[in-house]
């Protein structure tokens, strides 16, 4: 395909790659392409998307990777870029802002934390996402929440059109999309869940949550129980029960998540 070609639609991409369009958007939504977009929102892709998506199926078929994997080794191989902007960067400079106040080394932070130096490194140089565990623990090691991790002076609003959310990516296949802050009692995200992703181990904090699955599945363990959450179910718990979850399913999983209080 020559870059004088017109971009491809996902279609046409994804009988050249040989692979489904919903993996494709599924790829998409862990960082794998980012391609254009029409007026009309559809999607166009070009040689350098197909030519990662085609290595992208090798790594599938060939290696046995699954989706969250797959972007990881392409990330530190250097073939997908990091976002300039967005959750990961914000996160890495709130990270490194705390740490720093505190006068605290990198060596101190990971040893506290239970995770090696040269991960809380990248997480600090937004080379790397962390999961909703590591978060969690980073978040109570700092006595803060998930808001902290933002810019605290950014004052609270009313209204949060679409394109406004504070966005964090808290580990591979995992979009955490903050609704409205400000408020002591609540915290309400949107979760976007990618297939075979999730918060990795099992974590607990204070606090209750409410969860209500807009769409595909959510698997979520509390304690030594398992229960598999379908479109239009709703589950509330006390944090204090240790929890994980994941998308068990093949389409990425959208949820409406409230803690409260906002302690992450």
């Amino acid at each position: 395909m020559k870059p004088t070609e017109p971009y491809l639609k996902i279609g046409e991409v994804a009988r050249l790659v040989g692979v489904s369009p919903s993996l494709i958007r599924s790829w998409e939504s862990l960082g794998l392409t980012r391609p254009r977009r029409t007026a009309s929102q559809y999607r166009l892709y070009g040689p350098e998307d197909v030519k990662l998506l085609k290595k992208a199926r090798f790594l599938r078929r060939v290696r046995g990777l699954n989706a969250p994997a797959i972007v990881q080794m392409l990330k530190r191989n250097g073939q997908v870029r990091p976002l300039p902007d967005g959750g990961a960067r914000a996160i890495g400079v709130r990270l490194r802002q705390l740490r720093t106040k505190r006068k605290l080394s990198l060596s101190h932070v990971a040893k506290a934390v239970g995770i090696s130096v040269g991960f809380l490194s990248a997480l600090e140089r937004s080379h790397m996402s962390a999961s909703v565990s590591t978060l969690r623990k980073l978040a109570r090691f700092y006595k803060t929440n998930i808001i902290g991790f933002f810019d605290p002076t950014e004052s609270s609003i009313r209204l949060v059109p679409p394109d406004k959310r504070k966005v964090l990516d808290a580990g591979p296949g995992v979009r955490m999309e903050l609704l409205a802050w400000g408020n002591t009692v609540m915290e309400p995200h949107l979760f976007r869940i990618a297939p075979e992703s999730g918060s990795g181990e099992s974590y607990t904090h204070e606090g209750e949550e409410f969860l209500y699955i807009l769409q595909g599945e959510l698997q979520i363990s509390l304690e030594a129980k398992e229960y598999r959450l379908q479109p239009g179910d709703s589950f509330y718990f006390e944090s204090a029960t240790p929890h994980s979850w994941s998308n068990p399913g093949r389409n990425d999983t959208l949820v409406l998540w409230v803690n409260t209080p906002p302690t992450f």
